[in-house]
């Protein structure tokens, strides 16, 4: 049974494992970091479980530092992953129903971003189908908005940002 619950101060090195593969690798400090900022107030960090396997997590951070979103007060969710054989199958749904739900409760709206390159493919699809919507600032890549002719580099940092609107 698939359970959302927050981070716990036992669930870091869990996740660092559970998230360990050749592609892809984030440090446990990375891990450990998302817990002391919800500690400190200033991200909700959701884990989905499975059998008491963590399988997925999610934060709220309710203070980003993208300049639309700090500047019109929107949580933005943030570093959304879900272990590679269990896609497909609701956990990053659930996980967006309930960062959904708590940002809900004393915010009008709330934003994501998707990297523009095919490692994102599966993202894109997902928040356009959840009803986000770009935020009509264009692209952000690293701390700017590029203008027209600027030449950026296709990689995780070149973003695009979309909100949906509650009620």
């Amino acid at each position: 049974m698939l359970e959302v619950s927050e981070l716990t101060k036992d669930d870091p090195r869990r996740l660092y494992t559970a998230f360990v593969r050749p592609d892809w690798e984030r440090p446990l400090a990375h891990f450990e970091h998302l817990l002391a900022e919800q500690e400190s107030g200033l991200r909700a960090v959701l884990v989905a479980r499975v059998d008491d396997q963590l399988v997925g997590h999610a934060s709220i951070f309710w203070s980003p530092a993208y300049p639309y979103f700090r500047s019109n007060n929107i949580p933005e969710i943030q570093d959304l992953n879900v272990v590679p054989h269990l896609r497909r199958r609701g956990v990053a749904s659930r996980l967006l129903d309930e960062t959904e739900r708590r940002v809900s409760v004393n915010h009008a709206q709330v934003g994501i971003a998707f990297g523009l390159h095919p490692g994102y493919r599966a993202a894109q699809r997902l928040y356009v189908a959840r009803g986000y919507v770009p935020d009509g600032q264009g692209v952000f890549w690293r701390d700017h908005y590029p203008v027209e002719g600027e030449s950026v580099v296709l990689d995780d940092d070149l973003l695009l940002h979309l909100v949906k609107r509650f009620g």
